[in-house]
């Protein structure tokens, strides 16, 4: 009998316990309006950065005769800086562009900067860097390249293109792109073109 009372007060007491919880866990909490949001600190600038160099090589067929075109990218510490959208500060770059003859002479070599194009360009991307001259395609009697000047930041996608003509002679001219997807009608535009 003590045994059965014992059990009994041990079941009172365990149920009373298992109430008082439940009772203490299913009251309401208090609810606030108050958003909490941590501060961003600003983010520091960067020192001056650099893109990174790149070299094309392209064989053509151009003129009954393969030709190899090869453009290097580097940047230089001595042109004037470059800056992006955030007001980072750039190395500005210079492209070297060297055209081969098929039996392996020069037929074209020119160290270019974004002076070369800077009457092409203006607002925000007059601050920008050269940031590129590839070879696009050869249309008879010239080499067509695609040239860009714009921020410097890789993930932007501000920049200015143009087209790069050059002919047989090795006669530069530069126009605008007015053919974001093709250069074709570019090229084409005498009034927008100029001899470098």
């Amino acid at each position: 009998m003590k045994t059965r009372t014992l059990f009994n007060s041990l079941f009172i007491v365990a149920w009373a316990a298992m109430s008082l919880g439940v009772a203490v866990s299913c009251k309401e909490k208090p609810r606030t309006t108050d958003i909490i949001v941590k501060k961003s600190a600003p983010k520091p600038k960067k020192g001056v950065q650099k893109m990174d160099e790149y070299r094309q090589v392209r064989d053509v067929e151009w003129l009954g005769g393969t030709y190899k075109v090869v453009a290097e990218r580097k940047p230089d510490t001595s042109l004037p800086q470059a800056e992006d959208e955030q007001g980072n500060r750039y190395y500005d770059n210079r492209i070297t562009l060297t055209i081969s003859r098929p039996d392996g002479t020069t037929f074209f070599n020119r160290t270019f900067s974004k002076t070369d194009f800077a009457k092409y360009v203006d607002g925000d991307n007059a601050d920008g860097a050269l940031l590129g001259i590839v070879f696009d395609r050869a249309d008879g009697a010239s080499l067509i390249f695609a040239a860009s000047v714009g921020s410097p930041d890789k993930m932007s996608d501000e920049y200015v293109p143009l087209v790069m003509t050059i002919s047989r002679g090795g006669t530069v001219s530069i126009a605008k792109d007015t053919q974001l997807d093709t250069v074709s009608d570019a090229a084409d535009e005498a009034d927008d073109e100029d001899g470098v």
